[in-house]
């Protein structure tokens, strides 16, 4: 059993309080942030507002490498920490495993028991020997086999949906991402011409993405519909600024254009959808495993004139996972490799007003980030690379005279999950040559700047 971490403090009131009777001391148990705090203070230790909050890099100072729990694990070792508070104190019967240079409790057992409290996530990339540690768990400590491979995952996937849907038609969004393409594939291998795909061009596009993704999926066997819907979210955004009445005003629209298409075909029952893992997690909150970082028109319901059941063949898998099922159904790297690029597409990198011309700019600035990126050798050296139209101004001088037009901010990012990200450390000449075509090229753009924070505490999207 693990117990996660959690947007709560142990000492809120209305935190997650599990059970843990039929648990502990009968089954391994490890606790991963929320939980080391937990199980340290259910047994009388002190939990305490941290003096310093401590999100992104920290190092194991010490490690008991001895330690069944720790094995492989150095002195040294990169963690990943998200977290406000700390365990003070530990109970008596508590040994501590591993530490930081600020924080002594960053890894423990309960003597007597096989239950470990870890302060820092293994789980996700910049914990460099976070696997090691879950391997060491899972494998080694609860006797557990590493069997899942891309491959079983397709065919166990293939044959629920093949149960579950039957003969019933399915319509599909596509939007030329990793996501939709390979639940699109999941759900053809299933039900075959059963599947209908739609394409929605809600105007919030990369440039030219509109008519390159209708091309990239002519040889994919996929029976695909372009919408241009420009006009309906233009309308559906005039006056929203704030980031979630974006969102859901994209979201409902997404749902009209599809509720539209979906009428034209016969009996259609679902909606399928390439929700993945993250999108479950920062999308939907159950108080206590996680609270709503962003709403999500890929996640949650239907409105009920929307006669759609909704099927997520991948709503299980975290991003690196997706790409891997893709490679095993033999899916071209060029479509794998692309960066995530969000359901509400530019709309939520345009911050403040969404107007026709604001997107075209943000389209430009785009365009020669991720080519530059292309030609430049660094694009598959990179998680997620975007740029963001700012709701500022700047001055600047052009042709000796005074400008006042928009800052837009580049960000770039590690990951293998979209979790957790750290900023890219793209080489300053490569920077230089971009800001410098950014403003030559793209009017209304008089300075660049770049995103050099990591997730947590931040995003990796502005909005």
């Amino acid at each position: 059993m693990i117990l996660s971490g959690s947007p709560f403090s142990v000492r809120d009131q209305g935190s997650p309080v599990p059970d843990l009777t039929n648990i502990r001391t009968k089954y391994p148990l490890l606790g991963v942030c929320y939980g080391a705090q937990f199980l340290a203070q259910l047994d009388g230790g002190e939990v305490l507002p941290s003096q310093i909050r401590e999100y992104g890099r920290a190092n194991l100072s010490e490690v008991n490498s001895n330690h069944p729990l720790l094995k492989n694990v150095n002195t040294g070792s990169q963690v990943w920490m998200s977290h406000g508070d700390t365990i003070l104190n530990l109970p008596e019967n508590f040994s501590i495993i591993a530490s930081t240079h600020d924080v002594k409790v960053a890894g423990y057992q309960i003597s007597g028991e096989e239950t470990y409290g870890i302060q820092f996530h293994p789980e996700v990339y910049h914990s460099t020997d976070g696997m090691e540690l879950l391997r060491n768990f899972v494998v080694n400590i609860c006797g557990c086999e590493q069997s899942w491979t891309p491959d079983s995952f397709v065919d166990t996937t293939v044959d629920h949906l093949k149960e579950q849907l039957g003969n019933d038609k399915v319509v599909l969004g596509l939007s030329g991402g990793v996501d939709s393409s390979v639940a699109a594939l999941l759900l053809h291998k299933a039900i075959g011409k059963n599947l209908y795909c739609i394409f929605v061009d809600n105007g919030l596009l990369r440039k030219n993405e509109f008519e390159q993704v209708l091309d990239s999926y002519k040889h994919m066997g996929l029976n695909v519909k372009g919408v241009d819907a420009k006009e309906q979210f233009y309308a559906a955004l005039d006056g929203k600024t704030d980031p979630e009445d974006k969102r859901k005003a994209i979201g409902k629209t997404f749902i009209d254009v599809f509720d539209q298409e979906a009428h034209k075909i016969q009996d259609v029952k679902w909606l399928g959808q390439g929700t993945i893992y993250p999108d479950v997690i920062e999308s939907v909150s159950v108080k206590g495993p996680s609270a709503t970082i962003k709403s999500h028109h890929n996640v949650g319901g239907l409105p009920d004139y929307m006669k759609l059941k909704v099927v997520e063949p991948l709503k299980s898998l975290f991003k690196d996972e997706v790409r891997r099922v893709g490679r095993s159904m033999d899916m071209s790297e060029h479509l794998l490799g692309r960066h995530p690029f969000p359901g509400p597409g530019l709309g939520i990198r345009i911050l403040g007003d969404i107007t026709p011309e604001r997107v075209r700019i943000l389209q430009e600035v785009d365009d020669i980030f991720i080519s530059g990126l292309r030609n430049a050798g660094l694009y598959n050296e990179v998680w997620q690379a975007l740029a963001v139209l700012l709701p500022v101004n700047s001055v600047g001088v052009m042709g000796d005279e005074r400008t006042y037009e928009s800052v837009v901010a580049l960000r770039a990012v590690g990951s293998t999950d979209g979790m957790t990200a750290d900023w890219s450390h793209l080489p300053y000449e490569f920077l230089a040559k971009v800001s410098n075509d950014i403003i030559n090229k793209v009017k209304g753009v008089n300075r660049v700047v770049y995103d050099i924070s990591s997730k947590p505490p931040s995003t990796i999207e502005w909005e």
